[in-house]
């Protein structure tokens, strides 16, 4: 199914926003230097999902982001495609490796997919864990190089494109092939001048209908209620969660048995036509994640036996 573009700004910042000026992830450890980047994925393959009673995918609709297309009514109220009953699943701030994976497992389990939105810092640390994400049928999009507020005023009008562009080449880098032109605002905030920008580069824009306030719930069960609560409400709409949040992760696999006792039925977005990075960020971005000089001393001269 071929959804029309078409862009409507909706301004102030929403619901789903609240509270997310504190999202910013907070990485605890030392993330590892970049690896070398991995050859692009195999293409998702095709199986047959063994839960008789799974979740799965009912629906796949094809975007044509030529233009900007925005979805999530908190912010964009033009494109009504959902169906009752009918949700979305995306994810932000990943990838990550200790949640990653298992919010994976958890889709995998109920044979259901989502739409994901990067970090391109994280893609840089972690991109065998993103080329999982795509390998296994997941849309992939993108959410910023660093996660930087745009709004703010310490970024000028380039800083802000930079921040965009970046985060596309990096998650490029990372899965060996072009993402989906899909992008989330960080905390859903729309600087208008790069609502404009978007819709130059052809590039949907995502906000969403029911905010799963993970990033600021400290229990498992209280993310499943607020996704719940207000989906129960609503009908329908487009779920924000993040796979950098281990509440969701743990949340997942009964939040997804509930969609699917609920009578909801998950849509995947895809898009007709990946995204086109600008050169010069794909360059930069090789320049910035190549690793130093490996030494080339012979083995002998490095490492000795000393003992036995």
């Amino acid at each position: 199914m071929r959804i029309a573009a078409g862009l409507i700004f909706a301004g102030a910042v929403s619901l789903c926003a609240a509270g997310a000026f504190a999202q910013a992830p907070k990485a605890g450890a030392t993330p590892p230097a970049p690896a070398a980047a991995p050859a692009p994925p195999p293409a998702p393959a095709k199986s047959t999902c063994a839960n008789p009673d799974a979740l799965g995918v009912a629906r796949v609709v094809e975007i044509d982001t030529t233009g900007g297309p925005g979805f999530g009514f908190e912010h964009f109220k033009q494109l009504d495609f959902l169906r009752d009953k009918e949700v979305v699943l995306t994810f932000d701030d990943g990838p990550w490796q200790t949640t990653t994976p298992t919010v994976l497992k958890a889709l995998a389990d109920e044979c259901t997919k989502g739409v994901f939105f990067p970090i391109g810092k994280h893609a840089t640390y972690y991109p065998e864990v993103l080329k999982a994400v795509a390998a296994a049928g997941h849309t992939v999009g993108a959410h910023t190089w660093s996660h930087a507020a745009l709004t703010s005023k310490k970024l000028n009008e380039q800083q802000r494109k930079d921040e965009i562009e970046k985060g596309f080449s990096a998650v490029k880098w990372a899965l060996g092939a072009s993402p989906s032109p899909f992008f989330r605002f960080p905390a859903l905030q729309h600087p208008p001048e790069m609502v404009t920008y978007l819709g130059t580069r052809n590039i949907a824009i995502f906000s969403c209908d029911i905010d799963s306030f993970d990033f600021k719930s400290h229990k498992s069960d209280q993310v499943i209620t607020n996704v719940m609560t207000k989906l129960d409400k609503l009908g329908k709409g487009i779920i924000l969660m993040h796979d950098f949040q281990k509440h969701t992760a743990e949340a997942l696999p009964t939040l997804l048995r509930k969609l699917k006792a609920g009578g909801y039925k998950v849509v995947l977005m895809k898009a007709k036509a990946p995204v086109q990075t600008i050169a010069s960020y794909d360059e930069g971005i090789v320049k910035d994640v190549k690793l130093p000089t490996v030494s080339t001393r012979p083995l002998n001269s490095v490492v000795q036996t000393i003992s036995e």
